[in-house]
């Protein structure tokens, strides 16, 4: 038996640092693998932002059925980023704070296969939204946060120009057909964000990636394991 425990430990241990899909992208799916490389450049950890920053707010929509698929997608309601990302929201949620707000954390580090599964079960227009699983996304690789922005006093959302994960025109950063009050949130937040070392995305005012996101491999390491 002894002998048995220890032929699986050793298949454990050598397995790949990282798999290989039908598209041949690079993606690390074996967790020692992954604190070996940790270990090597902390800048890769994983890091639980509500843990790093108590204060946030998690609406993690995936970890329900209130979201666009109208399904349960992750197995946990938590939310990662790599260590350098969650360094950037420290800063930003101080600023915040100081002006009586904080942020709301909608999703951060997505596993590559709840990708894979968006793009397998979205239908018709709504495959246009969710990130090809042939290049993977910032989502995969721990550099994209998806936030908004709370009233510590109330809080409540500050008003934006439409609901997390719209597909209405409205949810492009550079729509204006809004009221000023509106524009005026959203580009608070899209500013504070860019000062911070993030970049808006071209249809989605609430998706950030970091800059520097290249220098990360996808990764697809479940919730469960961090």
């Amino acid at each position: 038996m002894k002998n048995y425990f220890a032929v699986l430990l050793l298949v454990a241990t050598c397995l790949p640092a990282f798999s290989q899909n039908k598209t041949n992208l690079k993606i690390v799916s074996n967790y020692n693998a992954y604190r070996a490389d940790v270990a090597k450049n902390p800048d890769l950890e994983l890091v639980e932002i509500k843990k790093a920053i108590p204060s946030v707010v998690l609406d993690i929509r995936y970890a329900t059925t209130n979201n666009f698929m109208n399904q349960i997608m992750y197995k946990q309601a938590r939310a990662f980023a790599r260590k350098p990302v969650v360094e950037k929201l420290k800063l930003i949620q101080a600023a915040l704070n100081k002006k009586g707000y904080g942020l709301k954390i909608y999703d951060g580090y997505r596993p590559y296969a709840v990708t894979v599964s968006f793009y397998e079960k979205a239908q018709g227009e709504d495959k246009k939204f969710v990130a090809d699983p042939a290049k993977g996304s910032k989502h995969n690789r721990g550099c994209a946060v998806d936030l908004s922005i709370i009233d510590l006093k109330t809080g409540k959302d500050l008003p934006m120009p439409t609901p997390y994960d719209s597909f209405e025109a409205a949810a492009a950063p550079t729509y204006n057909n809004l009221p000023a009050n509106i524009i005026k949130n959203r580009d608070f937040l899209i500013n504070l964000m860019h000062a911070h070392g993030f970049k808006v995305v071209y249809h989605e005012w609430w998706h950030f990636d970091f800059i520097g996101w290249e220098k990360f491999d996808l990764m697809d390491i479940p919730f469960e394991q961090l």
